[in-house]
């Protein structure tokens, strides 16, 4: 199964199951994620750093590509809502930008 590691989020090495949005993932873990819209594509608070693996990620999505567009999404960001992990790993980080209060984050 694939594998998604948020490098600044202690203990947050975890399988992807097929078809699962990254952010499903997290929250199926018990990780708390920032997700204002809800995570239907209609923000950008769900977005993770992406710096290793991205090519296994599916492709980025109308939405995806709305934010990067308008300069609300980086090159290397992706919308943890939008995002799956077909196959392959992924290694992100948790933007400072989007950083929850109460979570406890490491760099």
């Amino acid at each position: 199964m694939p594998l998604l590691t948020i490098e600044n989020l202690p203990g947050a090495v975890l399988e992807v199951p097929a078809g699962a949005t990254l952010l499903t993932a997290l929250h199926g873990e018990g990780f708390d994620w920032m997700h204002t819209c809800g995570g239907r594509g209609r923000c950008t608070s769900c977005r993770v750093q992406v710096r290793a693996g991205g090519a296994c990620l599916g492709p980025p999505t109308a939405a995806e590509e709305r934010y990067r567009a308008a300069g609300r999404l980086a090159f290397d960001e992706r919308l943890a809502c939008q995002a799956r992990l077909p196959a392959g790993n992924v290694r992100g980080r948790v933007p400072v930008a989007t950083q929850l209060p109460h979570q406890r984050y490491d760099g």
